[in-house]
């Protein structure tokens, strides 16, 4: 049951920080930003920060 709620916690954490950065992209100039659905949210979620970073890093290469 612990490890169900650290998860939800993340997927919680993760959106937050999803539409924080979006937003700050967007204020910078930059169309980086990834969508906030069920599987970046999960992403975010079940792997945490590394995976909140691994999502932008993707959004990064399709930019180039």
């Amino acid at each position: 049951m612990e490890k169900i709620l650290n998860v939800f916690m993340r997927c919680i954490l993760g959106t937050i920080a999803m539409y924080f950065i979006n937003t700050a992209l967007e204020k910078m100039g930059f169309t980086l930003g990834v969508g906030i659905n069920a599987v970046t949210v999960l992403t975010s979620g079940i792997l945490g920060f590394p995976g909140l970073l691994a999502l932008y890093a993707i959004g990064f290469y399709k930019l180039l």
